[in-house]
């Protein structure tokens, strides 16, 4: 499993509150936690200033999460991306990943094959990425193909051409025949 994680454990991007709107980068590694901050201002002595950086490794990002009462990178990280992204860095920071989360899509596609739909809507649920999966015209063609027992090599065209999803919600999740076509998937 250790192979599924890269140097780079998970990046977010995000333009800060108001009023001053700055944009920020973190970016958690496998030995540091890293905030970038850019100035964005009208005013003449800003423009062009670099990017601020600041770099901290996973032991002192927890340290200093505990310690800290004044105004720090930790706070400014639950600031800017909210208290749940503050939560998951500090996961990281304590060697706590995700496995899921990182397998490739089409294996993650595999495992979904055999989940109820059912299931699927409530895998949707959980990250941006699971219900990027979930509503992806390779889900709905395995789907289609695979559970559905009205479909016949001469609809494939038609799905191709308006999207396996919606081929799905229109020709086989009738009301009264849904039973008929979906035995399998409930």
């Amino acid at each position: 499993m250790a192979s599924l994680l890269g140097e780079q454990l998970f990046e977010i991007s995000r333009q800060g509150p108001p009023p001053p709107k700055d944009f920020f980068q973190l970016v958690n590694t496998k030995n540091e936690v890293i905030l970038r901050s850019w100035r964005i201002s009208l005013q003449l002595n800003c423009r062009g200033a670099p990017p601020k950086e600041l770099r901290t490794s996973h032991l002192e990002f927890l340290h200093h999460k505990s310690v800290l009462c004044h105004f720090s990178h930790v706070e400014q990280i639950g600031t800017v991306f909210g208290q749940r992204i503050l939560e998951y860095t500090i996961s990281l920071c304590q060697g706590k990943f995700d496995y899921l989360e990182r397998l490739p899509d089409n294996l993650m596609l595999c495992i979904m094959s055999y989940l109820k739909l059912k299931e699927t809507t409530l895998l949707a649920q959980v990250s941006h990425r699971f219900r990027k999966l979930c509503n992806s015209e390779k889900f709905w063609e395995h789907t289609v193909r695979n559970r559905c027992a009205g479909f016949t090599s001469d609809m494939e065209g038609i799905a191709n051409a308006m999207g396996w999803r919606k081929t799905f919600f229109t020709f086989f999740n009738t009301s009264g025949r849904k039973e008929q076509h979906l035995a399998q998937i409930d």
